[in-house]
């Protein structure tokens, strides 16, 4: 992605303005204090230990340490910290501009499919140990797939028909074998890459020492993941199989993580120390940044022009670009604004509303590009539904909606074609509320943006802003009679993008009827049906034909996708591998002092 900053004209680019001028002056636009170091881009010798401090995202505290996850603590960083202690049998890496599940961090060797694809055989890798000494073996594996199956319900990662549902039998062959026996064939390629990577090994000698059943141990293990202030201090978290391990837990979002000695992977730790230091907004970070209070931070897009002040304090400037979809999420089920949203031509309308390009220049600075579906931008055929102001007030006035007062009101109630749509009743305003997170200020723009375009329209949008973890736990999917469903409309948790794919982008967790991650409550048997073929058939095809369906069923509000951040690291800190999936590799990261070839 090209960065630039482009002007845009008119009121929308005033607006605009206005609000990065404001958001320079209270920032102050350029680094300050010392050279972090006098090192460059290459060379150096390369030195072992050291603490290095990485900034997490605005208003971002890790919150989740059991590698089991739960409704509303889905955040990418605590899956990440997760992957740390906690090895996944199989974790996506980049190769060129594909991914692939064959990275050395991985816990087992590649899975090897029989039976016509209905039989999975796995083989955990030779030699890893649990931090306390003990072999990792099939058991702790097998202590994972009970946990889940037993308690799927409670599982964040459940969709039905699909894991457990999905393995009619988990065979253990010997201590590093085992197999899956599945109730269908599948696409090798879609089963590894979204069933699969959930697979992870957990230390069933330390966890569940007195043999209880899956039930009693998966609620004895959730009501230590809910005790955050002892997450460095509950034994239960020390027996680790990863390259790290917990010193210190803060509850104010401050995770300090050390070698894990007993760590068998081929990437040991060179650093004595990773640091992930919360902020509260983009801007304080940046403030700290400025000060060389962090070795790998960020820079808000507003002040990309200064990048190169500091290149000169020893920062490189490296985008961090996400595999990736950014949206509001619709809630189908609340009471009021359901029956309004569940209408295609008003969705249509919100989105002919979005004006992404205009608030990808100029808010974002060239660091995000519009999003047009749910599957990377070149499997659809382009925008179906691109910014045109005039197309979206005529859809309103065509299906009932008129002026009344400078507001937006029904006045053709019904069920007809030309009529406002089922469950909307005479004189109801146009009005909606968005809870949308808070901490950057390019988020704040977007959606002030949003609302301005939408007022132009005659439609109210009510904003109010909370922490991530917040709203994450609020825009959760309900049921219309949960009280929950009814505390909020329209959300967003994408500054660092909204959802993250597999390596198989298809959408059995985002958009099918139930999936855990699809927060809005959204149900179309087409989609559930394109959804199940690039479960079943390695056709590049199917997932064309999914993801133009749901770009023109838009079960959510497609908003510009931002790069994950625009970071700022040392120079003299190497080895950083910004995956696309958002995945961590600090055991990689080193130091390096000048002179010397250095690697």
């Amino acid at each position: 992605m090209r960065l630039r900053s482009t002007r845009i004209r008119g009121p929308l680019g005033r607006i605009l303005a206005a609000a990065l001028l404001g958001a320079c002056a209270l920032a102050g636009c350029g680094p300050r204090g010392n050279v972090v170091t006098d090192v460059g881009l290459t060379g150096g010798t390369r030195v072992e230990g050291g603490t290095a401090t990485m900034a997490l995202p605005p208003a971002s505290t890790p919150n989740w340490i059991f590698p089991i996850g739960a409704p509303g603590y889905l955040a990418s960083y605590n899956s990440a910290i997760q992957n740390l202690l906690f090895l996944p049998l199989f974790q996506p890496e980049q190769k060129g501009d594909a991914l692939t599940m064959e990275s050395p961090r991985g816990l087992a060797e590649p899975p090897r499919y029989s039976d016509g694809n209905k039989t999975v055989s796995i083989t955990l890798k030779k030699g890893y140990e649990w931090s306390d000494g003990k072999a990792v073996t099939t058991r702790d594996v097998k202590f994972w797939f009970d946990l889940v199956k037993h308690n799927k319900q409670d599982w964040a990662g459940y969709s039905p028909k699909l894991m457990p549902d999905d393995v009619k039998a988990f065979e253990t062959v010997d201590d590093r074998t085992f197999r899956l026996r599945l109730d269908r064939a599948y696409n090798p390629a879609w089963f590894t890459a979204n069933e699969l990577q959930d697979f992870a090994a957990l230390p069933v000698h330390a966890w569940n020492p007195d043999h209880q059943g899956p039930k009693q141990a998966f609620a004895r293990l959730m009501r230590h993941a809910k005790q955050f202030s002892r997450f460095d201090s509950d034994p239960l978290w020390k027996t680790v199989n990863g390259p790290w391990t917990i010193e210190k837990w803060s509850t104010s979002g401050q995770v300090s993580l050390i070698p894990n000695k007993k760590y068998r992977g081929p990437d040991k730790p060179h650093l004595d120390r990773v640091v992930l230091k919360p902020f509260t907004t983009a801007d304080s970070e940046f403030n700290v940044l400025r000060a060389g209070g962090v070795d790998y931070g960020y820079i808000p897009p507003s002040v990309m022009a200064q990048s190169a002040k500091f290149k000169e304090m020893g920062y490189r400037i490296d985008p961090w670009e996400g595999w990736a979809v950014t949206y509001i999420v619709l809630n189908f089920n609340h009471p009021t604004a359901g029956p309004l949203l569940r209408q295609p031509y008003l969705r249509q309308a919100l989105q002919h509303l979005i004006d992404q390009r205009a608030i990808s220049k100029v808010i974002w600075h060239g660091s995000a590009t519009p999003t047009l579906g749910p599957v990377p931008a070149g499997l659809l055929d382009g925008d179906p539904y691109p910014y045109d102001p005039k197309k979206a007030t005529a859809l309103l006035a065509a299906h009932g909606w008129a002026d009344r007062d400078g507001e937006l009101r029904c006045v053709r109630p019904g069920n007809g074609t030309r009529e406002c749509g089922a469950g909307i009743k005479n004189g109801q305003e146009l009005r909606l509320s968005l809870l949308s997170q808070s901490g950057s200020t390019e988020t704040s723009n977007t959606m002030q943006a949003v609302k301005s375009e939408f007022g132009k329209a005659g439609i109210t949008l009510d904003i109010r802003q909370q922490p991530l973890n917040t709203v994450l736990g609020t825009t959760v999917p309900c049921k219309k009679s949960e009280p929950i469903c009814a505390e909020w409309q329209l959300g967003f948790f994408g500054t660092q993008g909204s959802w993250y794919f597999p390596p198989a982008p298809s959408g059995e967790k985002l958009f099918a009827t139930n999936a855990p991650s699809n927060m809005g409550n959204w149900s179309d048997p087409r989609t559930d049906r394109l959804i199940r073929d690039t479960e079943y058939s390695d056709d590049p095809a199917v997932m064309r034909d999914y993801g133009r369906e749901v770009a023109r069923q838009l079960p959510v509000l497609w908003t510009p996708n931002p790069a994950y951040q625009v970071s700022a690291i040392r120079n003299d800190l190497r080895g950083v591998d910004q995956n696309p999936t958002l995945t961590l590799a600090p055991q990689d990261w080193y130091f390096v002092k000048k002179g010397g070839a250095g690697k």
